[in-house]
């Protein structure tokens, strides 16, 4: 366990799932501190073997029911796609003890490879939660705050930041590792863990063979980051095939590097095809992969205003995924170029939010939600537009301006 804790807001899921299911499985990228925390909530109960050292892998690969017999649950094991093939003798040993709840918790930072062996192996058994690095509300240790439209949810209000406050922590990112230490040289650890997520998750994945041209993708997409994402355009530029880009962005996306936002339509088949947008889930590592190294240089720039929308998602969508929930989240864009650029889907309505990087809200920034709101009529819950100021103020028509920290 790390020497310093830092409590997370999905503590209350996991321990519930663990209740309720036989299985847990925690997925999120690496160094997002799912090993910490499970130890932090189940060392007492649950021995913790990982299948990342080669002998140890080698030895669940070559006889899955020996290992299962050496290490009985309740047991933790992590990076357990390493060793995907042995998830069908876990559900032949959950199936034995069917009544038992907690028996495996399971981690894996390859989304996509993980969740398909679990489908296959452990549906209806295992409870799937995913990991993101620290969320603002955490790293300012009030993991249980609730979003500003959930007024029926219980938290303390967090106290406004200042507009250097708000740059800092977006540059250094959400990595508990290096959210925990400021004295930690930025721009060495986030080159460590590029490198390191190349190396170990990346040239595992059979659509990537060449790693130096996909990180110069990795880096093209992080250029693109809030834009509308034309991989066509992509593959021209970098000289690949489109379907190669295509491959490449779904390993972003399975080792929840981006969120792929989708716009939003009442026809379910048309977010599904229509061009959506491209947001990375940390902002360090959206901002190393930039080149940006101090915060003024980052908010000034011209990628300050992606950045911080990238910050907002990320916020919103750790929020959900902390709780269990799934983060039905879209951008709304109309022909005539009116945008609104996040739309969340909650209990039957859709809460439409703007994000400006001013700090000095005004009432015009609040237009196009109301252009949204007389579009969808009785569907449009109240607006917000959220600033990199400190404070909440309301504007007409049913908008409010929403500081970032109250997020």
């Amino acid at each position: 366990m790390a020497a310093h804790y830092i409590p997370r807001a999905m503590e209350p899921t996991l321990r519930r799932a663990a209740r309720e299911f036989p299985a847990v499985v925690l997925t999120g990228p690496r160094q997002s501190g799912k090993t910490t925390l499970l130890k932090h909530l189940f060392a007492g109960t649950h021995r913790h073997v990982s299948l990342e050292p080669p002998d140890v892998r080698a030895s669940a690969i070559a006889d899955p029911r020996a290992f299962l017999d050496t290490y009985p649950p309740p047991v933790v094991f992590d990076e357990v796609q390493c060793a995907p093939d042995l998830l069908p003798y876990v559900k032949e040993k959950i199936d034995s003890h069917r009544s038992e709840r907690g028996q495996y918790l399971l981690t894996g930072s390859q989304n996509l490879l993980l969740l398909e062996r679990v489908t296959e192996s452990l549906a209806g058994r295992a409870a799937v939660l995913r990991l993101l690095p620290l969320s603002q509300r955490e790293a300012h240790g009030h993991p249980y705050s609730p979003l500003p439209w959930e007024a029926n949810r219980r938290g303390n209000a967090p106290k406004p930041l200042s507009y250097p406050d708000l740059w800092r922590p977006l540059l250094r990112g959400g990595y508990p590792e290096i959210a925990a230490d400021p004295d930690r040289d930025l721009s060495l650890w986030h080159a460590s863990y590029t490198q390191t997520y190349l190396e170990r998750d990346v040239r595992s994945l059979r659509q990537v063979g060449d790693l130096t041209q996909f990180q110069v993708f990795l880096r093209a997409m992080a250029a693109r980051n809030g834009q509308l994402l034309k991989l066509s355009e992509v593959a021209r530029d970098l000289g690949v095939a489109v379907n190669t880009a295509k491959a490449w962005l779904s390993v972003l996306e399975a080792t929840f590097q981006v969120i792929v936002l989708r716009p939003y339509f009442v026809n379910i088949g048309k977010r599904l095809v229509k061009t959506p947008k491209i947001y990375f889930t940390d902002t360090g590592t959206l901002c190393y992969l930039a080149g940006l190294k101090d915060p003024e240089h980052a908010a000034a720039g011209p990628m300050g205003g992606s950045i911080f929308e990238a910050a907002v998602l990320s916020e919103i969508v750790k929020t959900l995924w902390n709780r269990g929930e799934e983060a039905r989240v879209y951008f709304w864009r109309t022909s005539a170029g009116e945008e609104v650029d996040l739309v969340i889907q909650l209990d039957g309505k859709l809460v439409p939010i703007e994000i400006k990087l001013s700090a000095t809200p005004r009432p015009a920034m609040g237009e196009a939600i109301q252009s949204f709101r007389r579009d969808l009529g009785a569907k449009a819950a109240p607006g917000f537009v959220v600033h990199a100021g400190a404070i909440r103020l309301p504007l007409p028509s049913g908008v409010t301006a929403l500081p970032f920290a109250e997020l």
